[in-house]
């Protein structure tokens, strides 16, 4: 059975307004990531990609995209591409994050987050959801290694 979230990306993923829609809602969801006024282009088990335009309200003081707005995008795909990927029964939250700041990120960026395939699903366990954010011309600015705790949920 796939994640609510991965369950509605499928209804809504196949063209840009659906899209766009599915993106406001997960904002509502989570509020704080309105805050940078996301796209989710992509979800899939092990897989999510997630755009921002640079704006005024998540530039720093020299222009370029801050810093926390680069963490903010980075938790959202990260936390989205843990959802897609963990199996039925288990539940996630995120529990670190380590960031390097590579070069001003500037104009359209783009997080890719990729998470590996639980081994065994009944055992709680760290997983790491790996996020790289480029820019327009394809460069690396930002990336991130964020560790999700992975449990069984409870029954009963």
């Amino acid at each position: 059975m796939a994640s609510e979230a991965l369950s509605l990306f499928h209804k809504l993923g196949r063209s840009a307004a659906g899209r766009w829609l599915y993106s406001r809602l997960i904002c509502w969801r989570a509020p704080y990531f309105g805050s940078i006024s996301p796209t989710v282009d992509l979800l899939e088990a092990g897989r999510c990609v997630v755009r921002i335009r640079q704006r005024r309200r998540v530039q720093n003081h020299i222009g370029t995209v801050h810093a926390i707005a680069l963490c903010n995008m980075a938790e959202l795909a990260g936390g989205l591409a843990t959802d897609a990927t963990i199996p039925a029964g288990t539940r996630w939250i995120p529990k670190g994050m380590s960031v390097r700041y590579l070069k001003k990120a500037s104009g359209v960026m783009t997080a890719t987050a990729l998470v590996p395939l639980i081994t065994e699903p009944t055992q709680a366990q760290e997983l790491h959801a790996k996020v790289e954010v480029r820019d327009a011309q394809n460069e690396a600015v930002f990336d991130a290694d964020i560790t999700m705790w992975v449990s069984p949920r409870r029954s009963g």
